[in-house]
């Protein structure tokens, strides 16, 4: 977790930057297998979230429906729509950092918490955070990010 957020930090300031950044990783042995990048502005699409691009992403390399044997780790707790592609993707574990109580501080946010999520399936999945919550918030705090929120706050209401 603390390797996601370094690695989504120094994206600040670069016209990749996003406070939401998801690894999937082998369970068994941690290897990194696959990273992503929220992209909902680059992509105009409300849905592309760091989670659910990562775990296509992932679905479609290993071409299979199935993450079991990996774990999702997220700097930011998964939205209600994140944790419910982790869980029909089955993943093992999502590890996250900040919460969303610390994301709504910047924009905005459903209110449903990933382990609720999870508890109201059928389907298993471990949840755990927060994890490295102090340096997954700064990133959120962070005047570059703070400045680049604002606008597409701002482009939002258009």
């Amino acid at each position: 977790m603390r390797d996601l957020a370094a690695w989504t930090a120094r994206r600040l300031g670069t016209p990749k930057q996003s406070p939401f950044c998801a690894d999937v990783v082998e369970t068994g042995t941690g290897r990194l297998f696959l990273r992503r990048l929220n992209a909902v502005a680059a992509e105009h699409d409300p849905s592309s979230h760091a989670e659910v691009r990562v775990l296509r992403s992932a679905c479609k390399k290993l071409k299979r429906l199935s993450l079991q044997g990996y774990t999702l780790y997220t700097t930011c707790e998964p939205c209600p729509m994140c944790m419910s592609m982790a869980l029909w993707s089955q993943v093992d574990r999502v590890v996250f950092g900040a919460t969303i109580g610390d994301a709504a501080k910047h924009c905005w946010q459903i209110y449903i918490p990933a382990k609720t999520v999870a508890r109201k399936s059928d389907m298993r999945c471990e949840v755990n955070g927060p994890v490295a919550r102090k340096e997954c918030v700064a990133i959120f705090e962070d005047e570059r990010m703070q400045a680049a929120m604002k606008l597409w706050r701002h482009s939002q209401r258009r």
